[in-house]
């Protein structure tokens, strides 16, 4: 008999809420759209998929799929059990670190005040008004992640000594932010910071983002109001969750700040599911998480792998303690050129498109890289050091390519259009050529750095410290003309003329 609609729609709800089960290693999830996984030997990075998701992670955001719930309660309840697991007085699940302190910012200038939240980021309505609209930062504290602060409109001013940050604060102050792992290279202490804006009642903001959040919290117990961390990260929750802690009263701002409300940081949506997953993460971190447990595992892997590779002559391997904010050792891999004539650029090139697949941090012309564990399983040990004593062992034996005389011309100042992938700016180089030694700067739109590579006959090859961004190319026709390597940012093209063409 043919089935009704009734039961058809019956049998295809049922096949929606139970999905055919996989394999917790069945990669065809990527293969089957093109996409090749790998083993991570750079630990969280966003870039590389972050964090290996705690079991528990995974079983509370699937659970929590399968209902429906009022977000803001949702949020309220989970972060009253975050705060009371972490001891702080309030507590929001966020959609990363990086969201973590774009919304603290807008609870620092725009309160619970939803006129004010509508808004943003129009600073100039905040400045008629006469309304908090700037955020101080210690200069030793400026870096990439900060444009999640200044991304709500405020206007940054930098400090580095107690009077530039007293004549500083005054009425147009919203907050002062800090990068936790750029104060012990300030002048100032957190106490010291937190003290002198506290006076002019500024909250204080602490990007935590790599840490741990520790019980006592090492920022909120020495004076900050707030602070940030990622979810996605040492703690294995959510990818894409990070965590506000401090203050109930900024912390209440923050949430109606955010998705499911209405306004500039809408798109800030956190699901339930990784609200739920957060609460997880927190609850095992602070139940059953042995670090130190974790630290002799990863320590044996370098063991492992160390013996391995060591048998090579001239490869030798370090292991280091935790550095700044990370939680974890690391180990570096080192090798002698004039016994295994292989660069760390053509080690990653090997790694990455092998069997298996190894993503690493192996790079440019030098002879060692760190390799950094938590992202790794472990069965992935046996099969990294098998794959680098290959690498390593099948190298030249201290065969080095000869590089041929610059040819005349590279040297000079050059103007280059940079082409992207939609879009174009104009870069200035101003190059010196020391036997095959190139060094000199760079200017792009609004920053400038200095570059060092090599020159071999009219090839060229430099790298940029604005932005990382490493040049490639020929001396054609009396332009310099090729390829560049924008980080990140993918890649793009560059022809460049003499002088300030």
């Amino acid at each position: 008999m043919k089935p009704n609609r009734r039961e058809s729609f019956k049998a295809a709800m049922l096949a929606m809420a139970a999905p055919p089960a996989k394999s917790a290693n069945d990669a065809s999830v990527y293969t089957r759209i093109g996409v090749k996984p790998f083993i991570n030997l750079t630990a969280t990075y966003t870039i590389n998929g972050g964090t290996l998701t705690l079991p528990e992670v995974k079983r509370a955001m699937d659970d929590a799929s399968n209902y429906s719930v009022n977000i803001d309660e949702l949020q309220e309840k989970a972060g009253e059990r975050i705060a009371s697991l972490l001891g702080s007085e309030a507590a929001l699940v966020t959609s990363g670190a990086a969201s973590a302190l774009m919304v603290a910012t807008a609870a620092a200038v725009a309160g619970g005040d939803p006129e004010r939240m509508l808004r943003l980021p129009h600073m100039e309505w905040f400045r008629e008004q006469g309304l908090p609209h700037e955020v101080l930062m210690p200069k030793e504290s400026r870096n990439e992640y900060d444009a999640a602060i200044r991304a709500p409109g405020v206007k940054f001013i930098e400090f580095s000594t107690r009077e530039q940050l007293e004549a500083a604060l005054g009425k147009n102050t919203a907050l002062v932010a800090v990068l936790g792992t750029g104060l012990p290279k300030g002048k100032l202490k957190l106490e010291e910071i937190a003290a002198a804006a506290h006076k002019h009642g500024v909250p204080v903001l602490v990007d935590g983002a790599a840490e741990l959040p520790l019980k006592p919290n090492p920022f909120l117990s020495r004076g900050a109001d707030l602070v940030a961390y990622s979810g996605g990260k040492i703690l294995r929750g959510p990818q894409c969750a990070g965590l506000l802690l401090g203050r109930k009263d900024l912390i209440t701002a923050a949430r109606m700040n955010i998705a499911p409300h209405h306004g500039f940081l809408r798109a800030l949506k956190v699901g339930k599911e990784e609200i739920m997953g957060m609460v997880a993460a927190i609850e095992v971190w602070s139940s059953t998480r042995d670090l130190q447990a974790e630290y002799r595992m990863w320590e044996s892997w370098f063991a492992e792998i160390g013996a391995v590779v060591t048998k090579i002559p001239g490869v030798t391997t370090k292991n280091m303690p935790p550095a700044g904010a990370s939680p974890f050792p690391v180990m570096t891999i080192s090798w002698d050129p004039q016994l295994t004539g292989i660069t760390a650029g053509e080690v990653y090139k090997l790694l990455l498109n092998g069997e298996p697949r190894i993503m690493s941090h192996a790079s440019g012309d030098g002879h060692s890289f760190l390799l950094r564990p938590v992202a790794m399983k472990p069965e992935h040990v046996k099969p990294v050091a098998r794959r680098l004593e290959e690498i390593l062992r099948s190298a030249p034996k201290g065969v080095s390519k000869s590089l041929a005389r610059p040819a005349d011309g590279i040297g000079g100042k050059w103007t280059a259009e940079v082409t992207f992938s939609y879009g174009a700016a104009r870069h200035v180089f101003d190059l010196e050529v020391d036997g095959n030694e190139i060094r000199g700067t760079h200017s792009g739109r609004s920053e400038k750095g200095t570059v060092k590579g090599v020159a071999d006959g009219s090839r060229v090859k430099f790298r940029s410290t604005l932005h990382g961004y490493e040049f490639s190319g020929n001396l054609e026709g009396g332009r310099l003309v090729g390829d560049v390597v924008l980080g990140e940012y993918g890649k793009a093209k560059f022809t460049a003329q003499r002088g300030n063409a």
